[in-house]
């Protein structure tokens, strides 16, 4: 009983450990995300042949989240511009072209692409339906001949060999007649061989004595009675040269005690060609620079255009009135309102009111409609600056960018207001809107705007979504 009991006690203390380890682990693999990079092509001089140009990492979407494009995995250079890697450029969602980084390098701290603007592959057009009808009947109506396979009796033999349901058919239909006139080639059996090469009379006696015959080439070492052939005294013989040539030997003098800095040094390596191509770079931030969205993905993606359909033009014009109205407000532009006439004034002597002033002209306005998902509406942007002083000081200048949506009177309702100068450029930098960008892949657009201040910038993309504007990412400061 006691023996029993502890044989017991054992099988209970070792089957929760069988139930833990069955005997096969099984580690379930997961498919490994789809890197996408964003970033911005910056460039002077025309769109496709620019005269200096740098592509500027922003993020790389891992599959979870956004990173830095500027230090993810920087091994020295980042993922984003390792050379060979290439960028779509983009324009409100179209792609205007291709970027190819050559080399990688840092620019007053910030690391940058240098490359080659390539234009986009054109896809060879499909033929029609028409096309291709019109192309077999051509083919049909063509008088030139066409070559056919010819199928001889014993390829149905060959095939019922293959597959023995067939066997039947093919046996059973008759061979084609032969043609009287046709020539047949025949295989010379090995009888015939011999009575050539041994002189067999027997065998060729109903050959034609007229008809050619062509025999197999001895060697040169034997022949037919297998003796050696007799060497021909004027026959050229060549022959390896068995004299030694002498050795090309140079004088060498050592160098070694030179001190000369400018004397040319050779050293022993692979040839590089003529030399790394000098590709021009932007220094600083030029007026004249132009900006647009790149995106790297491995995975090809369909085209998404970002731009807005208005169902009536003059919604557009009168939504862009009304963010102008509210920008000359937040710049300080609108005139005050006329005084009030006073009571004292009668009738005669009151004086017909001026007309109202001008509007002050808005400078560097840039307005941009978007659609950020397929049936989200409108997303307005308007990004302006004014001179803040009468003698127009660019040290005085005011800058402001709206984000706003129609509400459901058609009235534009801000969602975002970011009014600044030029002496708070670094406590609250300048919005610079550069375009749209779906930055994780799933179909909804991003705003990628700079934010330049007196000193530094930096990047960051904000999504609209639910009458918010919700600042999504930001990169380092450079």
């Amino acid at each position: 009983m006691r023996r029993a009991g502890l044989a017991a006690l054992a099988l209970l203390w070792a089957l929760p450990v069988w139930c833990q380890y069955p005997g096969q682990v099984t580690k379930g693999s997961k498919q490994a995300p789809t890197l996408r990079a964003v970033a911005v092509l910056e460039w002077t001089g025309e769109a496709g042949h620019p005269k200096a140009s740098r592509i500027v990492p922003v993020c790389v979407f891992d599959g979870e989240e956004l990173q830095d494009g500027g230090i993810y995995l920087a091994r020295p250079e980042p993922m984003a511009l390792t050379p060979g890697v290439e960028y779509e450029l983009q324009q409100d969602g179209k792609p205007m072209g291709l970027f190819d980084i050559g080399s990688a390098g840092q620019d007053q701290g910030a690391w940058v692409g240098l490359g080659a603007w390539k234009p986009l592959a054109i896809p060879k057009p499909k033929p029609s339906m028409d096309e291709v009808a019109r192309s077999r009947i051509d083919e049909e109506e063509s008088d030139q001949p066409i070559l056919h396979r010819k199928h001889h009796a014993d390829e149905g033999t060959a095939e019922s060999r293959k597959s023995g349901s067939d066997a039947g058919s093919a046996s059973s239909e008759p061979p084609p007649a032969a043609d009287p006139d046709r020539p047949t080639l025949h295989k010379k059996s090995s009888s015939d061989s011999s009575g050539d090469s041994g002189g067999n009379s027997g065998s060729s006696a109903g050959s034609d004595p007229d008809q050619p015959t062509l025999h197999r080439k001895d060697s040169p070492d034997t022949t037919a009675s297998g003796s050696a052939p007799p060497d021909d005294p004027d026959r050229p013989v060549l022959k390896k040269s068995k004299k030694k040539q002498p050795e090309d030997v140079g004088q060498v003098d050592s160098v070694s005690d030179v001190t000369d800095p400018d004397r040319p040094l050779l050293k022993r390596g692979k040839s590089s060609g003529s030399g790394a191509e000098v590709v021009p770079t932007l220094v600083g931030l030029p007026a004249e620079m132009e900006q647009t969205v790149a995106v790297s993905d491995a995975k090809s993606r369909p085209e998404h255009p970002w731009s807005f359909s208005w169902a009536n033009a003059d919604d557009e014009t009168r939504m862009q009135s009304a963010l102008e109205a509210i920008a000359r407000d937040a710049l300080g532009q609108n005139p005050p309102p006329p005084p009030s006439p006073s009571r004292k004034t009668t009738h005669k002597s009151a004086k017909p009111a001026p007309p109202p002033p001008q509007p002050a002209p808005l400078l560097d306005e840039q307005f941009r409609v978007f659609e950020l998902a397929y049936g989200s509406g409108a997303t307005l942007v308007l990004s302006a600056r004014a001179d803040g002083s009468p003698d127009h000081d660019p040290s005085k200048q005011k800058f402001v960018t709206l984000i706003a949506q129609p509400d459901l009177y058609g009235n534009a309702l801000v969602l975002l207001k970011s009014v600044t100068d030029s002496a708070h450029l670094d406590e609250t930098p300048r919005m610079r809107l550069i375009d749209a960008v779906d930055a994780m892949a799933d179909n909804r657009g991003e705003l990628l705007f700079e934010m330049r201040g007196a000193t530094q910038r930096q990047f960051v993309l904000y999504r609209v979504m639910r009458g918010r504007a919700e600042k999504l990412f930001v990169t380092g400061g450079s």
